[in-house]
C-alpha cells in the first residue's frame, strides 16, 4: 500500500519505496516550495500524468552525471567549436518548461509537465530554485533544458529540441557552468540509453543520497543564474 501524504504530512523512509526500478514512495501532498525542497533534499521527486495524484518517486539505482564525465562525440565538439550560437540562463524559463511539455515523446503519449507541474516550477525559478539554461540560434530558442538546484545539486528535470544538437548544446554548458561553480552532481533521475550514451551512470540510491547530504548544504543561495554567464565559447 503507497502511503498517503496529508497536508503536514514528512515523507516516509526511502526504504519504503517499492522495489520496481521506478521506487514509488507516496502519493498526495502537494507541490509547494517547502514541499518541494523536502523532496529534491532526500532524493525524492515528483512524476505523475493528468488525472491522477501527486505521485512520488526515489529510483534505486539512480541515474546521474558528473559535470566532468560528460561524452561529447565528435559531431557535437564540433558544432560546440562552430559558436554559431547562444547559450543563455534563465531568461526564458517559462518558454523552456512549456516547450519541454509539448514536445512529442518517441513511445509517450501526453506529458508529466501538466499545467499544475509548470507552474509549481516557475514558481520555484521566481524564487531562484529552478533554472533554465537555452540554446538561441539566430534569435530564436532552438532547445535547452530546466532543473532544480539546491546547493551544489542539480537536478535535471526536462530537456527539448528544435534545431539538432540544440540540447545537447545546452546540456554541454550546463556541465562546464556547474564544473566551474564547483557542483558535485546532475541528478537525471531515471536509466536509459540516451543518457547513458551522454555519460550518465547509474549510482545506488544509498550512495545518492549521501552525495546529496554533503552537497545540498554548500554554500550557494537561491538566485537568478546571470543571464551572461555562458558565451558560444565552449569550455569544459
Amino acid at each position: 500500500m503507497v502511503p498517503w501524504l496529508g497536508a503536514e504530512s514528512a515523507f516516509p523512509p526511502l526504504a519504503t519505496a517499492l522495489t520496481d526500478p521506478n521506487g514509488l514512495l507516496a502519493a498526495g501532498g502537494d507541490l509547494s516550495p517547502q514541499r518541494l525542497l523536502a523532496a529534491y533534499r532526500q532524493g525524492i521527486f515528483p512524476w505523475y500524468s493528468t488525472g491522477e495524484p501527486i505521485l512520488w518517486w526515489s529510483p534505486d539505482p539512480r541515474m546521474v552525471l558528473f559535470p566532468g564525465e560528460l561524452k561529447i562525440s565528435l559531431s557535437l565538439a564540433k558544432t560546440l567549436r562552430n559558436a554559431n550560437y547562444e547559450v543563455r540562463l534563465d531568461t526564458a524559463f517559462a518558454d523552456v518548461i512549456r516547450a519541454c511539455a509539448s514536445k512529442p515523446r518517441q513511445g509517450q503519449s501526453g506529458t508529466w509537465i501538466t499545467d499544475e507541474i509548470q507552474a509549481a516550477y516557475c514558481e520555484m525559478h521566481e524564487l531562484g530554485h529552478a533554472h533554465s539554461v537555452e540554446t538561441w540560434i539566430d534569435g530564436s530558442l532552438a532547445g535547452g533544458l530546466y532543473g532544480m538546484a539546491i546547493g551544489h545539486a542539480f537536478y535535471g528535470e526536462s530537456m527539448f529540441s528544435n534545431v539538432r544538437d540544440a540540447s545537447k548544446i545546452a546540456l554541454a554548458h550546463l556541465c562546464a557552468h556547474l564544473k566551474q561553480r564547483g557542483f558535485g552532481i546532475i541528478d537525471c533521475q531515471m536509466e536509459t540509453t540516451h543518457l547513458a550514451s551522454l555519460g550518465a551512470r547509474p549510482i545506488s540510491r544509498r550512495d545518492f543520497v549521501a552525495r546529496l547530504a554533503e552537497l545540498c548544504p554548500r554554500g550557494d543561495a537561491p538566485a537568478l543564474w546571470p543571464a551572461a554567464a555562458i558565451d558560444g565559447h565552449f569550455r569544459l
